[in-house]
């Protein structure tokens, strides 16, 4: 019972995140994330307090896989299952752009549909081709992470972090190989960080309030540090390089804020309607990225949904709670479709022996991985 306990609060969790992430695309690509290097109107600055406490999002979904995928066996399965799921939004949703006009023609280039046409090579989800390479790498990382011991797992953790978290937190340039937590190495941090939670844990967050407050220092850590740059290069002109420093992924005050906030839901009780909706929503919260990042439409929505209107603090938070609402519920609703026209061709495909052989060759390859787990 308590698994499912937690399976909910964590699905809850990942349906929050996902709806963080529909907030900050809306903010910044819908232009309401003005330059920190020209004075801010109360607008402004309500926008990036918004961003603020939404820049943990990202973290927060990384480390809800981390800390299944870390207990878990390699599915070639499911990769490939992600693989056609994602391969399906972005040729899909990308060539409809392109075919009604969504996109310029003259940014409809060679480029564009190879983009579409090899998604993770290209770039076309960051945060998808991360998610992958580092899911091919599961069998190495997983089984290494389960046979540390608690101390070499403490000291891998603490070099990791020093050097690909704290020390551009700290340095007043820029690295020239930080990646600013859009890469597969960030996401291998965070994965690790959320595999040493399951097996260890961290007794110190297990009291709510100290989750919490540990999430409110990261959010305002990373706001009032972004606002006290702001103020420094107004006066002086200098370090306009980092001013946004403290928003990205691999900063320490992000970091901070989305470990606070995953284990302020890992050790909460969410049971009734809110649960077992979440439990059966969260599936297909993916696809919400998947639709609304789409290079197609990357950049228009936003327009769609009245981000040139917005004049002020309220009709700013008004505007970006009911775009939240409106893309979340679309996407979870495209997804299912998706998903359900997916499932009938498999059953339908299943009736053609050389399909039926090929997925009886990867079932086998999946019970390959397992038993290694198990073992």
């Amino acid at each position: 019972m308590q698994k499912k306990e937690r399976m909910a609060n964590l699905e809850v969790l990942r349906c929050v995140a996902m709806m963080m992430v529909v907030v900050l695309h809306y903010l910044g690509k819908g232009g309401l994330l003005p330059d920190l290097t020209a004075p801010l109107s109360a607008q402004d600055t309500v926008a990036w307090l918004l961003e603020a406490f939404c820049i943990v999002a990202v973290n927060v979904y990384m480390m809800i896989s981390g800390y299944f995928l870390c207990e878990s066996s390699f599915k070639l399965s499911r990769l490939l299952t992600l693989l056609v799921q994602l391969w399906l939004y972005s040729v899909g949703i990308g060539v409809l752009a392109a075919v009604t006009g969504i996109v310029p023609a003259a940014e409809v280039s060679t480029h564009y549909y190879l983009t579409l046409l090899f998604p993770v090579t290209m770039g076309h989800y960051w945060f998808l081709t991360a998610y992958l390479f580092l899911y091919i790498l599961l069998p190495f990382v997983g089984m290494g992470l389960r046979r540390m011991t608690k101390q070499q797992f403490q000291v891998a953790l603490v070099l990791l972090f020093v050097t690909f978290c704290l020390l551009k937190s700290v340095l007043p340039f820029r690295l020239e190989e930080d990646g600013k937590g859009y890469d597969c190495l960030w996401y291998l941090c965070v994965f690790c960080a959320a595999a040493y939670l399951r097996r260890f844990g961290i007794p110190f967050l297990q009291k709510k309030s100290r989750a919490l407050l540990l999430y409110l220092i990261g959010i305002f850590g990373t706001f009032g540090e972004a606002m006290l740059l702001h103020l420094f290069y107004l006066k002086t002109g200098s370090l306009e390089l980092i001013l946004k420093i403290p928003y990205e992924y691999n900063h320490i005050f992000p970091f901070l804020a989305s470990l606070g906030l995953f284990c302020l839901f890992l050790d909460s009780s969410i049971q009734g309607k809110i649960g077992s909706v979440a439990v059966r929503i969260a599936p297909y919260t993916l696809g919400v990225y998947l639709l609304h990042e789409n290079l197609g439409v990357r950049y228009a929505w936003q327009k769609w949904l009245g981000v040139e209107q917005i004049n002020g603090v309220l009709p700013l938070l008004l505007w970006t709670v009911l775009v939240v609402v409106v893309v979340f519920v679309l996407g979870i609703l495209v997804d299912f479709v998706r998903k359900a026209i997916c499932d009938g061709l498999h059953k339908i495909f299943l009736h053609i022996r050389p399909y039926r052989s090929l997925t009886e060759k990867i079932r086998d390859v999946d019970t390959m991985f397992k038993r290694e787990v198990m073992e």
